[in-house]
């Protein structure tokens, strides 16, 4: 219902679980025995969860302003990137060397710093989208 905020709250550097295909109840027993805060397009689902956030919007920049305004959503450009997006593990700093070969040539030619996932293994890199996921987070500081 939500994938697209759970990654971005991984680039923001925050612990986002994300599930799916789960009953109501559920979910609401795991964000209150794991002290999360739930987020949700489904009313239903929010009532039943003393700690949740309903998101009526579809919109992604709307929702982002939505958990700033509501729960203190804080943007910390340190953070950011700083978790896999897609396993939501803490990414730790990889030689140059040991990526050799397992990322594209013109990316190890002109990169320096390289990140791993300790759990599925992806690498990151600070390329362009670095950039472009900064412009989109100052166009949701600035509105």
């Amino acid at each position: 219902m939500l994938g697209s905020m759970a990654k971005w709250l991984r680039i923001l550097g925050y612990d986002a679980k994300y599930v799916k295909d789960m009953e109501d109840e559920e979910i609401a027993r795991i964000a209150r025995e794991e002290k999360r805060i739930l987020l949700t397009r489904d009313k239903k689902l929010a009532s039943k969860c003393k700690n949740s956030v309903y998101l009526e919007n579809n919109g992604l920049r709307e929702q982002l302003k939505k958990l700033i305004k509501e729960i203190g959503l804080e943007i910390n450009e340190k953070n950011l990137l700083t978790r896999c997006i897609i396993c939501n593990e803490r990414v730790e700093k990889i030689e140059k060397e040991k990526v050799r070969g397992k990322v594209p040539e013109h990316v190890y030619e002109n990169h320096d710093e390289f990140y791993i996932c300790p759990k599925c293994k992806r690498i990151y890199w600070i390329g362009t989208h670095f950039e472009n996921m900064k412009k989109f987070i100052e166009s949701i500081k600035l509105n």
